[in-house]
């Protein structure tokens, strides 16, 4: 049961990104304001034994993704999660891709209870990545936080991005691959 839970947990959205999940809906103005040519590359939807869990979005700065180049990932949750979820799903995910040791696991768990919220369904959060600076929050449209660490940052987006994903066809669909 405990795996089953872990699975659940790590499909959940493991982060605070969400936005209304089409790539119409806007990212928040100041996230726009870092550049003019923000465009979305790719989309997809994440299931877990039937239930919609979320929509995710990844936008590009630029033609295409590439680590060094600003990105946001936006996460439209289908049902409600708290932040404490949030936290220890993210955490669990980072561990098992190998992006930290336990003391800077636990340095990043303080930097997530801050810049998490609760979130309920249909709500709105986008994660943004910023090479050489770090991460930035948007819950709803208003800032949440900013995590001042580029190895946080690398390690979060890894979740959804790295190919050792736990969601291998999303991360397909959010790079415009062939799935």
């Amino acid at each position: 049961m405990k795996t089953l839970r872990r699975a659940l947990l790590c499909l959940l959205g493991v982060a605070c990104l969400a936005f209304g999940g089409a790539a119409s809906a806007s990212l928040p103005e100041p996230v726009r304001a870092l550049s003019a040519g923000w465009k979305p590359l790719g989309k997809g939807e994440t299931s877990f034994l039937g239930l919609r869990l979320y929509d995710a979005t990844l936008w590009v700065a630029g033609s295409d993704y590439r680590d060094d180049q600003p990105y946001a990932l936006a996460l439209n949750y289908a049902r409600g999660f708290s932040r404490a979820t949030l936290v220890a799903t993210s955490l669990d995910e980072m561990r098992r891709l190998g992006g930290a040791d336990e003391a800077r696991l636990s340095r990043w768990k303080v930097e997530l209870e801050r810049v998490f919220p609760d979130v309920a369904a249909g709500e709105t959060i986008v994660g943004v990545h910023l090479p050489g600076r770090g991460a930035v929050f948007y819950h709803q449209g208003r800032l949440s936080g900013e995590v001042l660490d580029p190895a946080f940052a690398r390690a979060f987006f890894a979740i959804w991005l790295d190919v050792r994903t736990r969601v291998p066809a999303l991360r397909s669909r959010l790079l415009g691959l062939p799935a």
